[in-house]
This record gives structure tokens, C-alpha cells and sequence, in this order.
């Protein structure tokens, strides 16, 4: 996969799932890290709707959805093996009602008449669910990390960090101690490195 491109935003939560996975497996591959107001226009001639992340696979094919990069890539090289944790129900709720939530207390004011406070309180009923979960083991599919914890985790940060006293309060201790191992591992410190601006003629 030497030949193969990343074109990635630092904070897109998206992006992070995608590179984590990419990480993980031991993936060659350039990253381009890209400024969402000034996309290249590279990466526009690959993916025109202009999101990332977007994955060039070393075989042409062009990946715009951050789980179809990581069930791409774990599927050709999964050490620890994520694939075998995985649930698509749970992932199917964080990334519908949980991220429509999100996006609506974390940035109501580009939305007419929202409640951010209720939308906290939806949101925060989907992590008590994850919360429950967590009792059982250490991580969300056994005790160790797997695909759903991955998929899951940049978005509950955002939630975590949009306001870290309220989230400490809010009564999640497992869902706590989950959120810190991730955001206090080498994976998480190795794919948040920061890249400059990539451009077609810096190259």
C-alpha cells in the first residue's frame, strides 16, 4: 500500500476512526492533511463532495466513508483483531441519534430554534446505554479494544470535551475510565501528530 493517499482533517472525528484503523495496522500510505476551507483540488477530483476523510487505496479505488477505510484496511491487516469486535447496532446509534444530538449542543447556533439542553440530555441517555455496557467488561465488545470501540470513542470525546465538568458530572465513571484509556494511548497520541497543510505543489 506504498502508493496509497490519506486525506485527512486533525480534529474531524471521522477522520481520527479512519486513521486509527489505518495506524493499527501497520498501513504505508501519504497522508495529506487538508485546511476544510481551502480543499486541494486533488482530493476534489477523487471525492467531489469534498468531506474527509477520503482513501486512495495502491489499487485506484477511492474510499469516502471513514468505516468502509477501516473495514478496508482491517481486512488486510487486523493484529489486534478489531473485526472480530464489532456491533452494528450500537455504531448505528452513535453515528444516527447520538451525532444528530451532538451536533445540536455542541454547535446549536448553526441551527434555527434548538434546545441545546435538550439535545444533551438525548445525547446523553444514548451514553448511559454505553455506560451499562460497560459493566460487563472493560471494553465496549470484551475486554479489549475493538472496531465499535474505534468507531465509537472520537464522538464521545467531542461530547466529553464540548464540557468536560458537566461530563464528569453527569454520572458515566466507566464510560469515563473507557474515554481516558483511549485518549491517553499511544494510538490515540500517534495518528493526533500534526501534519502541515498539504498542497499539489509543497507535494
Amino acid at each position: 500500500m506504498a502508493d496509497a493517499i490519506l486525506y485527512s482533517f486533525r480534529r474531524c472525528p471521522y477522520a481520527m476512526r479512519a486513521r486509527m484503523a489505518l495506524h493499527v495496522s501497520g498501513a504505508q500510505y501519504e497522508h495529506r492533511e487538508v485546511v476544510l476551507r481551502d480543499k486541494p483540488e486533488a482530493m476534489l477530483e477523487v471525492s467531489p463532495k469534498g468531506t474527509v476523510p477520503v482513501f486512495l487505496t495502491d489499487e485506484s479505488e477511492v474510499l469516502e466513508e471513514s468505516l468502509d477505510i477501516m473495514h478496508w484496511v482491517l481486512a488486510r491487516s487486523d493484529p489486534e483483531g478489531w473485526l472480530d469486535r464489532q456491533d452494528a447496532g450500537l455504531l448505528s446509534a452513535i453515528d444516527g441519534p447520538f451525532k444528530h444530538h451532538l451536533d445540536r449542543y455542541k454547535y446549536h447556533t448553526r441551527y434555527d430554534d434548538v434546545d441545546p439542553g435538550m439535545h444533551r440530555r438525548e445525547a446523553l441517555n444514548i451514553l448511559e446505554q454505553l455506560e451499562e455496557r460497560l459493566g460487563d467488561s472493560a471494553c465496549l465488545c470484551g475486554d479489549r479494544r475493538g472496531f465499535a470501540d474505534i468507531a465509537i470513542f472520537p464522538f464521545v470525546r467531542q461530547f466529553a470535551n464540548h464540557d468536560r465538568d458537566a461530563f464528569d458530572e453527569a454520572g458515566l465513571p466507566r464510560l469515563g475510565r473507557w474515554l481516558e484509556t483511549l485518549v491517553t494511548s499511544e494510538l490515540f497520541a500517534a495518528i493526533m501528530e500534526k501534519h502541515p497543510q498539504w498542497s499539489a505543489d509543497a507535494g
